[in-house]
């Protein structure tokens, strides 16, 4: 077996070089196929394959007994070597994807040779939070694209020329502050950086007319480097002062690109009610007395405040809204110069879709200090509760729990069982440190779910990273006060991750979770054929029996795969494709290719 699928990637390993002059054969990609792609078996229009987000493919010939039979059909290389985290869309035996650093590539579905790239030119001078970028859309003859340096650009569907190229900031009116290096005990002999930027990671959402991008990077926060090539990241680190900007998601013309709306996630008056306690009601340890005190110096904080969007939103298609989470607020993990709860920052959030206006928010963590950005898509499904049916959005969170709210008003109607380890949740930093789980990586990082709508089960994609969070100060000096600091430490030698079954017709219990060697982020797919898809940073990718978690299949794809999976089918035949590039903030090893798997003839 293993001489046959060597034979395959090199016979099917496509050059970048060699262009096609095939031309795009796909149908006029219009609002009414959007809205109904969930129906489209055979392709994936859209980054979760349909507006509710659910990434469940209803192709079933590779299924629980077939799929030892999955072979390499072929390789596409990107040619960046590189953080790699696309979800490539299928239109009508054409794919197109996004490589890192934002150059966008169409190839022919059925054997991976180029038809077109569109190699991106990178106008910062510096990128705010690396290289990946995580998907196109594309509607109405157009591929669009939000970029590493935060730009919106259309694209050509037939041939990749630009049409037309934004920014999405004004980047001469982020208010922030120089960036001052930490000199303490806690950070002797290592090498610290970081600083305010703007970039965008995530696929863009189109519907109506509308180009919908959010911005990341403005959740500011050092990091201290790994002290090996490889290594993961080894600390972040919180300085309280005024760094940063705000968030935010935006709506933009499809056709000229002019902004249409735009929703800012920090607000004036941010402070919200103080809240002492989570989302679902468990005690928070917060000052309120002090951090009351401290409003009226701190009044501009949320100009500074932070909110990154890093994942695609889900659309209720009939009602006209769109559903996302926020990240964390800034400064990261340092809260003294920005008392009160921080709206909206790592918040559940509904927006009206022509107009941008909030409709509701449930915010999982007010006065965010841990870095739980609500970062994993939402996913949009119909919960039958009693003889009631609910229109019900669900959200795998970091703190390692899916809440499941009532989308119509926020209201939260349960959360499941925990698919991370949990332990010292919501402590405060300390002069000597205390271990916190999950960590700063969460329990579920931006990795999308899949939601199986037959059964009501839901595939979440976790990590157990625990993260040592370290009070400390940096001296007055010079006539400068002391400045108070957070350290987070994710050097823990107890990581592993978990693939987790939940059922939510049962109120989230736990039906299986497989324990993996390494923290799993990337996604997963869910198929009718009773199969559920992940990767890992090892460069193993592997079928899962969906009813038991048990292993049925992998190949080792040489690169991490820490990304999300998709299915498709062509001339009768279903594929399953995936880019293996890894991560590097992981330690995860870095590749760009994109592998699509079939049955063997």
């Amino acid at each position: 077996m293993s001489k046959r699928i060597l034979s395959l990637s090199a016979v099917f390993c496509v050059a970048i070089s060699a262009l096609s002059s095939t031309p795009i054969a796909a149908n006029d990609i219009t609002d009414a196929r959007l809205k109904a792609a969930g129906t489209e078996n055979n392709n994936w229009l859209l980054h979760g394959r349909d507006y509710s987000n659910q990434r469940f493919s209803p192709l079933d010939q590779i299924d629980t007994k077939t799929v030892k039979r999955l072979v390499p059909k072929w390789i596409y290389q990107t040619g960046t070597s590189s953080t790699f985290q696309t979800t490539p869309l299928v239109a009508d035996g054409t794919m197109v994807l996004s490589a890192p650093f934002s150059h966008v590539m169409a190839v022919d579905a059925r054997t991976g040779r180029e038809i077109w790239r569109y190699e991106h030119k990178n106008s910062a001078k510096k990128l705010c939070c690396g290289p990946a970028n995580r998907g196109v859309a594309l509607a109405y003859g157009k591929v669009y694209v939000a970029t590493v340096d935060a730009r919106l650009i259309a694209l050509d569907l037939k041939t990749g020329q630009p049409v037309w190229d934004i920014p999405l900031v004004d980047k001469s009116a982020a208010p922030t502050e120089d960036n001052t290096v930490l000199v303490g005990d806690a950070l002797k002999g290592q090498t610290v950086g970081g600083s305010t930027g703007v970039g965008a990671a995530s696929a863009p959402l189109v519907t109506d007319g509308l180009v919908i991008a959010g911005i990341t990077g403005v959740g500011y926060g050092l990091h201290i480097d790994s002290d090996r090539p490889g290594a993961p990241l080894g600390a972040v680190v919180g300085i309280s002062g005024r760094f940063g900007r705000p968030g935010f998601l935006a709506a933009y013309d499809a056709t000229t690109g002019k902004k249409v709306w735009q929703f800012d996630t920090t607000i004036e008056n941010w402070e919200g009610e103080f809240r002492n306690t989570t989302l679902d009601g468990m005690p928070m340890q917060r000052d309120i007395a002090t951090e009351k005190a401290n409003v009226e110096k701190n009044k501009d904080s949320w100009r500074f405040g932070g909110g990154s969007i890093w994942h695609t939103p889900a659309l209720d298609v009939e009602r006209g809204v769109i559903y996302f989470g926020i990240g964390n607020p800034s400064p990261q993990a340092a809260g003294d110069s920005r008392p009160g709860d921080n709206l909206y920052t790592s918040s559940l959030v509904a927006l009206e879709l022509k107009t941008g206006k909030v409709l509701w928010h449930a915010q999982q963590i007010p006065h965010d200090i841990w870095g739980y950005d609500v970062a994993s898509p939402p996913v949009l499904f119909d919960h039958k509760s009693g003889d009631e049916t609910v229109q019900a959005i669900a959200q795998a969170s970091k703190l390692g729990w899916v809440y499941v709210h009532d989308r119509r008003n926020g209201k939260l109607l349960f959360k499941s069982d925990a698919y991370v380890p949990q332990e010292n949740m919501f402590a405060l930093p300390t002069p000597q440190g205390i271990r916190i789980a999950p960590g700063v990586g969460g329990g579920a990082n931006w990795s999308p779910v899949s939601f199986n709508p037959t059964n009501g089960t839901i595939f979440v994609a976790g990590m157990h990273m625990p993260t040592t969070y370290r009070s400390a100060e940096l001296p007055a000096a010079d006539g400068k006060p002391a400045v108070p600091y957070i350290v987070m430490d994710t050097e823990a030698k107890e990581k592993w991750g978990t693939l987790s079954a939940l059922d939510l017709s049962s109120n989230g219990k736990l039906l299986w979770q497989v324990k993996t060697p390494d923290p799993l982020v990337g996604g997963v797919l869910a198929t009718a054929g009773g199969l559920v898809f992940n990767g890992e940073g090892n460069g193993d990718f592997a079928a899962y029996d969906a009813q038991t978690g048990t292993k049925l299949w992998h190949f080792n794809c040489g690169a991490g795969v820490n990304a999300p999976p998709i299915s498709y089918a062509i001339d009768g035949k279903q594929y399953v494709a995936v880019a293996a590039g890894g991560s590097q903030i992981w330690g995860f090893r870095q590749g760009g290719a994109v592998i699509v798997f079939g049955l063997n003839d």
